[in-house]
């Protein structure tokens, strides 16, 4: 049995995600909402079940239609690919997980894709949970690079899996007076708000990383049980802020943000490390960070590889094409129309 499930029937959808022993926020119907929102597709829950097996995926459905590249080009609601919602996902299997009871999960959902005009999907796999594993019957699966996850078995071990770089930034930063505080309400989400805008500005960030009030309205709402803002305060002014997301004992970095003037103090630093602490005061197990850029050993990743230089999550993608047929049409119209290939980019029709 393969079940599909929209935002219409929110309760149904959260009742058997929050059956799965593993479920992480980003398979709930709260988080997915607001991407919704933001126009990254319609979010879909499949579930799927046999004798033996459980499983669970959480998707995007996108129009290609809407895709720039094919305006005119084909017909509105005819063709969609599909993508895990920002973050990471992938399917949760539970019960029997070999290759032939994975098989047939493959035949169901591959059925279902082709009868819903579904060309591909493009799958970022959960770096925490590891549920790229034994996913081959399913996906072509690549390794890209690894994320970062702080433990938060103990304060000792959070804070000895720190750089003794970083860690002396966060002595001085808090010997010198820097506070973190942690709320949430809608006077401190704007805040937030506006400090990401300016650091996204800063950044030089892509016109997908900025959101609209809608968005976090959204989140404010939605998330009210499952999020928290972390912010830093020094003088009585609030320097950088993180919002986290939580669940199921583990907690996420979402989004940060920096006052310009204030980079040289570290806050974000000091803000991961206290809301470490607060996770392991709390019963998490784990704060994941994420990684780099496209999973790459960037500078970002670095940066984020001194909180916990033990960690060694990583982090895969799954590719499938479903229809054949139809990623070769709209390649060529790609080529027709000018456009050039990107072999490292999936689904290459949208490169």
């Amino acid at each position: 049995m393969l079940r599909v499930t929209g935002l219409e029937d929110q309760d149904r959808w959260a009742d058997i995600v929050k059956g799965f022993s593993r479920h992480d926020i980003y398979y709930l119907p709260q988080y997915v909402k607001a991407f919704r929102i933001h126009g990254d597709g319609e979010p879909l829950l499949i579930y799927y079940e046999s004798a033996d097996t459980r499983a669970i995926n959480v998707v995007m459905k996108r129009d290609i239609s809407s895709c720039a590249h094919f305006k005119d080009a084909i017909a509105p609601g005819t063709l969609f690919d599909l993508s895990t919602p920002y973050g990471y996902g992938g399917f949760l299997v539970e019960g029997d997980a070999g290759g032939d009871a994975l098989g047939k999960l493959d035949a169901q959902y591959g059925a279902w894709c082709r009868e819903n005009g579904i060309v591909s999907e493009f799958v970022r796999f959960h770096p925490v949970l590891g549920n790229y594993l034994g996913m081959e019957p399913v996906y072509e699966v690549v390794l890209l690079g690894n994320t970062v996850a702080m433990d938060l078995a103990s304060p000792e071990s959070i804070y000895y899996n720190i750089n003794k770089n970083k860690r002396n930034r966060i002595n001085k930063a808090l010997r010198e007076g820097m506070e973190v505080c942690w709320g949430w309400d809608p006077s401190l989400l704007e805040i937030f708000r506006e400090m990401y805008v300016e650091t996204m500005d800063r950044n030089e960030a892509q016109e997908y990383y900025y959101f609209e009030k809608s968005f976090f309205d959204s989140i404010l709402v939605d998330l009210k049980d499952s999020a928290l803002i972390f912010y830093a305060r020094k003088d009585g002014r609030v320097i950088g802020t993180e919002l986290v997301l939580m669940c199921n004992g583990q907690m996420h970095a979402l989004f940060g943000a920096t006052k310009s003037e204030s980079l040289q103090l570290s806050p974000s630093t000091v803000i991961s490390y206290k809301a470490a602490l607060w996770g392991c005061e709390n019963g998490f197990k784990t704060y994941h960070l994420g990684g780099g850029v496209g999973g790459r050993k960037d500078s970002l990743y670095k940066y984020k590889l001194g909180l916990n230089v033990r960690s060694e999550n990583v982090f895969a993608v799954g590719r499938k094409v479903f229809d054949e047929e139809a990623c070769g049409r709209l390649l060529e119209i790609r080529l027709r129309n000018g456009g050039t290939l990107d072999p490292g980019f999936f689904p290459q029709y949208r490169a």
